[in-house]
């Protein structure tokens, strides 16, 4: 490949990559908002939302996320309204993402002692005042390495969204690839940019892993 090839190519990729690092936050930001969301309704919610709770999560970790994609990306246009496609990403990453989060957290809230809430009661604070006060904090530690790997997997799941033609970095590798070929070398440097994005992540993964096993 030659060296304006090259320059021209990574200029896109570049582009590509922070189209996906957007979606990424995007998505992860309302992931989050929903798994936790979910996660209170079914753990703490009347039988009426823990149902629905449970039906949500259920309905998308059982189903493939460009299905979510697909349904979200055209239904929306099926209905009469128009929607872009980095919206229609992001609502969709985080719609199916926020199923998987929500079975995190809530594992993360069941460890948290039931002992925790009759002292608190003891001390007089209300249910909200001690889930938020006591137990989000303990679930935030007890979660967060596998919270950290869920989205890692959302952000390789950034490169679906390119089904519905959103001009993220495997959008922009299989554009070039579709001008000048060279599949290999191209998709080599898609390979290498999620790695640079992925591999801090999942190294600060293992090391919080480690740390709490010296200290257990």
């Amino acid at each position: 490949m030659s060296s304006t090839l090259l320059f021209s190519s990574l200029s896109i990729l570049l582009q590509g990559l922070l189209a996906t690092l957007l979606l990424s936050v995007a998505s992860i930001a309302g992931g989050t908002l929903i798994g936790l969301f979910a996660a209170v309704l079914r753990s703490f919610g009347p039988p009426g939302t823990r149902f629905l709770a449970k039906l949500y999560t259920e309905l998308f970790r059982g189903s493939p996320v460009l299905i979510t994609l697909l349904f979200i990306y055209f239904g929306v246009s099926y209905f009469g309204y128009a929607i872009d496609v980095f919206a229609a990403g992001v609502v969709g990453l985080s719609v199916y993402q926020g199923a998987y989060i929500a079975e995190v957290f809530r594992s993360g809230i069941e460890a948290v002692p039931k002992g925790q809430w009759e002292v608190s009661q003891i001390l007089g604070l209300s249910k909200l005042q001690t889930f938020f006060s006591v137990v989000l904090p303990q679930t935030g530690k007890i979660v967060l390495p596998p919270l950290i790997g869920q989205y890692l997997s959302l952000i390789k799941d950034t490169s679906i969204v390119s089904m519905i033609g959103m001009s993220e970095l495997m959008h922009g590798g299989q554009a070039i690839v579709d001008r000048i070929g060279k599949p290999v070398e191209i998709y080599g440097l898609v390979a290498v940019l999620y790695f640079i994005v992925c591999f801090p992540l999942s190294q600060w993964v293992r090391r919080h892993d480690r740390r709490r096993s010296v200290l257990q």
